[in-house]
This record gives C-alpha cells, structure tokens and sequence, in this order.
C-alpha cells in the first residue's frame, strides 16, 4: 500500500521513511533541520540565525489575480514569520500557464511586490517563464528568508513541560475563507446577503504574518514565546498534535476554550466539515511560558488578534488529550483534511451558481 495520500501534504510517516533517511550533507550550522510539523529550517551565519521555508506559489484565479496574489504571498510568509524572525527576502519561481496574459501578470507580480514592501522583504532572484503543461494553482515555488539576531529565533526545541498553547483567531479560517470567496451567491442563498458580505473578510485573515511579529515583541524562549505553528492542513488539532510532537511533550487542550470565528464556524456547518480539522492558513498556535501569557494575550489584542489559552503542554508519557464536553478523550492528528473533499465536491455542485 502507497504511503502516499491521494491529496493534500505527505503524513509523518511518509516523511519518516522516505524523506527524512535522505537529505543530503550534513553541516555543522543547521540549527533547526526538517521536522515534521515545523514550519521552518534555521542556520546560523556568524552570529545570525537565518530561518528559511518553501512553497508553492499559489495561484487561484476564480479570486481575483489580486487577491490571489496577496494570498500567495502571505502563505509564503506565513511558514517564515513562524521562526520569530521577521521575513528578508524572497526568492521566486514562476513556471505559468500559456493562458496567462500580460495582464494578469502585470496585478499578480504588481500585488507581489506591494505585499513584500509591506513586510520589508526584498526580492532577491527568480525565473519568470510561461510553459506548456503547467497549470494553475500551482504555478511555481519559491523561498523565503528572515533574518535576525541568533537568541531571537523560537522553534518547538524551546518548549518546555508547563508551557501555555494559545490559539489566535479559531478553527478553519481558510477553509471558511475560501469557501466565502469562492461561492458567494450559495451562501447568500443559505445565510442570507449579510453573512455572506461579512464572511468576505474572512480572506484577508489568511495570515499569520502579523500574528507571529505580534506575538514575539513580549520576548522569546525563557523570556515569553518558545515555539508557534502555522495551522494549515488539518487545522488545529493537526497543527496542535504535530507542534506537541515536534517538541516532544503531550499536551491537554480544552476544546470549550477555543476562540472561534462564528462566520468561520457556519460555514463549516453549511457545508458539513468538521471546522477543527480543516485547514486554517491564519490560525497561529503558540507556546508561551505561564509568566507571559498574559502579556502576550495583551499584546495581541491591543493589534485586534483574538485570542485564547486552550491548554498547556505536558509530558510525554501523558500523551494527547482533549478535553470535550467536559470528558478527556485522545486527541488524534486527522491526517486527512475534510476541505479538498468538501470543495471539489462544492465546485461540482456550485460552480455554475457562480457564473
């Protein structure tokens, strides 16, 4: 039997046995190498940790070449800004269809440009090129770089036993997201025009870029943040189960305790997923030492970052547990994130609403 899925990002055991085996040299500067569940690699040059992380470029048209490149950009940013580091540069790789035009590439690379001046992040090198056979939304890959002083970086190795989770902004927002995006006029339909104008909004929160720079201003490691995980596939009870595995703790959440999103959690209800296991580009989770949390949740909601401490990592042999209707039960990682399903099955069935 394939250890690979059928969509969406290899599970643990695959990259157990067949990439881990396998990378290459090995060098003396790597400080965080590739881990399961962490978001980024670090290398120290001279007294610097430079923090690094790839991805696709992310290309949906039916969003708008604007948005879609906004969300591009920050989803590449988001895997960086996880290091504590502030992102530096970017490196960019454009394989794109022949269907593009000038035009459309003029907004995406426009809008590009715009968002990495926002964050300070330069554009240092790429390849631009159209070819047969390459397709949308995948439409490249590129690297991103951040830069900064080598005790400021935070990585799950910095977790300790006793260490408060906290979650920003709740389960699914880009599932939910997505879905507001893409089928407005089925959910307008359901929910009626309000909720689906307001549920708009949802797109613009696709990010944890400000989550993270937030976060680490009230210090780092011993001092305050010592780890944080972007939430994607799987959403959070994947992005939780991996970050406590990663640090290698177990963890006690408290599912009553979850800041939600009450637009994100309708929509996950409309169109029957689960909102705690879907992906969530924009939910942040971080550990904090106990003595800082309440400077951190401080701090994040004087930026408008909801927030909530939902539990506390524990040791190991006390395993994953969540706790739900006030009854402990074992968290487990879903491994299969119920959004693809629900959203290619959604464009079978919306699609022409949407003309």
């Amino acid at each position: 039997m394939s250890k690979l899925p059928g969509i969406g990002k290899i599970s643990a055991v695959a990259f157990r046995e067949l990439i881990f085996p396998h990378l290459g040299a090995s060098r003396p500067e790597i400080l965080v190498g590739p881990q399961h569940g962490v978001d980024v690699g670090v290398v120290r040059i001279g007294n610097k940790a430079v923090a690094m992380t790839s991805d696709p470029v992310f290309i949906v048209p039916e969003y708008g070449f604007d948005k879609a490149a906004w969300f591009a950009t920050h989803i590449l940013a988001s895997d960086v800004v996880t290091s504590g580091l502030p992102p530096a540069y970017l490196t960019i790789d454009l394989n794109l269809p022949l269907s593009m035009t000038e035009e459309e590439l003029t907004t995406v690379w426009n809008t590009i440009d715009a968002e990495c001046k926002k964050m300070e992040m330069a554009i240092v090198c790429g390849h631009t090129a159209r070819y047969e056979n390459c397709h949308y939304p995948m439409v490249g890959g590129a690297t991103v770089l951040a830069v900064g002083d080598i005790d400021r970086y935070v990585s799950p190795r910095f977790a300790e036993e006793g260490d408060q989770l906290i979650i920003t902004k709740g389960p699914a927002i880009e599932a939910a997201g997505i879905f507001a995006t893409m089928f407005p006029t089925y959910i307008a339909r359901q929910c009626g025009e309000d909720f689906a104008n307001a549920a708009q909004d949802l797109f613009y929160k696709m990010s944890v870029v400000h989550d993270a720079l937030t976060a680490v201003k009230i210090g780092v490691r011993d001092d305050g943040v010592s780890a944080m995980h972007d939430a994607t596939e799987c959403g959070i009870w994947g992005g939780i189960y991996e970050m406590a595995e990663a640090a290698g703790f177990g963890v006690r959440i408290d599912k009553s305790r979850i800041v939600t999103d009450e637009r994100a959690c309708r929509i996950c209800n409309l169109f029957k997923i689960d909102p705690y296991k879907s992906i969530s580009e924009g939910t942040l989770i971080i550990t904090c030492r106990e003595h800082k949390v309440g400077d951190l949740l401080r701090i994040l909601a004087e930026n408008d970052v909801t927030a909530s401490v939902v539990g506390e990592l524990t040791a190991p042999e006390r395993g994953m547990i969540l706790v739900e209707d006030g009854k402990e039960k074992k968290l487990e990682h879903p491994e299969v994130d119920p959004f693809w399903h629900a959203f290619y099955d959604a464009l079978r069935r919306y699609k022409d609403m949407e003309s």
